[in-house]
């Protein structure tokens, strides 16, 4: 088999899958696999989710935008499965623009053909159900627990919070006076406690942006 139809094996919505049921489904299905430049917006936020889109090498970044206050780029490597609980729900749009921060390669795969073929396997029905579980279960997690006492913990958490991923690199693109509005406090304080970060190795600091270089370490240092 393909080396990218191992990679697609690898995936969580394959995981368990028998390779004869996957390769019954390869006879079915027409996959289209299309490669994307360096700088190549391939997913725009806000246009439907009508397919799967799986990620199968190189490296992309997601941005997510707050209207007039701030943005969130999160870098992503391969493999991954971009935005399956988009396709379904109240708003079946995708929330994140995505763009090849390397050469990378996409596979989609329809909305009509994952509901008319691909749910009629049970594992793959397990396996969505699990992904979106998931999330909501990290997400009502988050959304219940404590304000932090210090304005550092409070940024931390504030990043945490609006990340999807939580390890590798971001880039909140964010105005000193909005992070204060956010957190509860005062301009000068956010400078303060985000250098205090960047002395730490937590963050690096440019004009009009938070680089977090691993994500990790901010979930590491806020325990």
């Amino acid at each position: 088999m393909d080396t990218m139809f191992d990679t697609l094996l690898q995936l969580p919505l394959f995981q368990g899958l028998a390779q004869e049921d996957f390769t019954c489904i390869l006879e079915k299905v027409r996959l289209h696999f299309i490669k994307h430049k360096t700088g190549e917006v391939f997913i725009n936020a806000g246009t439907p989710c009508d397919q799967l889109v799986f990620v199968l090498n190189g490296e992309i970044t997601s941005s997510t935008i707050v209207e007039g206050s701030y943005s969130l780029i999160e870098v992503i490597q391969a493999p991954c499965l971009i935005e399956p609980y988009s396709m379904f729900g109240m708003t079946t749009n995708y929330i994140s623009t995505y763009t090849a921060r390397t050469v990378a390669h996409t596979v989609n795969i329809s909305k009509s053909f994952v509901m008319n073929n691909l749910f009629r396997y049970d594992i793959f029905r397990l396996n969505y159900m699990n992904i979106l579980s998931n999330r909501y279960q990290i997400l009502h997690k988050r959304l219940w627990s404590p304000v932090g006492a210090s304005l550092e913990i409070r940024i931390i958490d504030f990043i945490l919070n609006h990340i999807e991923r939580p390890y590798g690199e971001k880039i909140l693109k964010i105005k000193m006076e909005e992070l204060a509005r956010i957190t509860n406090d005062t301009r000068i304080s956010v400078s303060k406690t985000l250098n205090s970060m960047q002395e730490k190795g937590l963050v690096e600091l440019h004009r009009g942006e938070i680089f977090i270089p691993d994500a990790t370490l901010l979930a590491n240092s806020r325990q």
